[in-house]
């Protein structure tokens, strides 16, 4: 009985960062924004946001920027709403008539963290960076 319970709960935890039907199949990307980390799929006009990190109770106000932030960068298109919750997200884009904007790559940085900075949080440290273009 023990056995089962234990295999049942590792499966559900497996399922957490699992997208939705809609999303199954689409390429993921890995977004951190604000201290916030999502795996976004895009689908059409429409996109999701999972959060994958752990914060101590997010609301979903600020969670939602930040979704929508992510969202924005992964298509290249306008965020036109954000509905879910603090775990998963869903956006409708606004791409403009035709196809969506072309994806923005990610600019190249040389980082170094910043002496002294180091703030200790519930399992996490945050630190400053001091970062270059590579």
């Amino acid at each position: 009985m023990i056995r089962t319970f234990v295999f049942i709960t590792l499966l559900a935890l497996a399922a957490c960062n699992y997208p939705s039907a809609e999303y199954r199949g689409s390429p993921v990307t890995r977004v951190s924004v604000q201290g916030s980390t999502f795996d976004v799929r895009v689908n059409g006009k429409r996109a999701e946001a999972i959060r994958i990190n752990p914060e101590y109770a997010p609301r979903f106000g600020p969670i939602r920027e930040r979704a929508a932030i992510a969202m924005a960068a992964v298509s290249g298109c306008k965020v036109a709403s954000v509905t879910g919750d603090q775990a998963q997200a869903f956006g409708r884009l606004d791409c403009g008539k035709g196809a969506a904007l072309p994806r923005v790559r990610p600019m190249a940085l040389d980082c170094v963290p910043v002496r002294g900075t180091g703030i200790r949080e519930i399992a996490q440290v945050r630190i400053d960076l001091d970062c270059d273009p590579a």
